[in-house]
């Protein structure tokens, strides 16, 4: 297990450099990651940070937050890993803390967004091989040939689709 705590003002060159080296992110959405974690430095409670360190440097992060207007449902904006150490179980542990963090905070449902590009297959069988659930596919989200994917978990016992009394 390789130690996880917050990601810093000292981590945000290295958050953009791992973001850009994944190959899978455009120029605008590199930025927004940053952006995000600008702003949760800022005090922004609705972005939330965790990094994976091994020699006190940044190998992953995972971003998420509560999703608005929903009773306790939540995204998992981001879980970027070093290219060099994919596989080696750092994005379990990443999102093994969220969903324990999320939990702990009683959230009850995980919503992920990913792309349908075959550059991601590796990244939807990610989510799948953990229990995430394909709930929806809005075809050409992204672009003409890029389907939004959306995934689903569900972190409370029982059924979701319970009517509250």
């Amino acid at each position: 297990m390789r130690p996880l705590r917050p990601v810093g003002r000292a981590h945000r060159a290295r958050l953009e450099q791992l973001t850009r080296a994944t190959g899978l992110f455009r120029e605008e959405e590199v930025a927004t990651a940053v952006e995000l974690l600008d702003e949760s430095l800022a005090g922004d409670d609705d972005y939330q940070f965790v990094g994976a360190f091994e020699d006190d440097q940044l190998v992953g992060y995972a971003c998420w937050g509560p999703t608005p207007g929903t009773a306790a449902t939540s995204d998992l904006y981001w879980i970027v890993v070093d290219r060099s150490r994919q596989g080696a179980g750092v994005g379990s542990e990443l999102l093994g803390e969220v969903e324990r963090r999320l939990t702990a905070e009683g959230r009850r449902l995980v919503v992920v967004e990913t792309s349908s590009r075959a550059d991601y297959t590796a990244t939807r069988k990610f989510y799948e091989a953990r229990g995430y659930t394909r709930a929806a596919t809005i075809p050409g989200y992204y672009a003409p040939g890029d389907d939004l994917v959306i995934y689903t978990k569900d972190l409370t016992p029982g059924d979701l689709a319970r009517t509250a009394p």
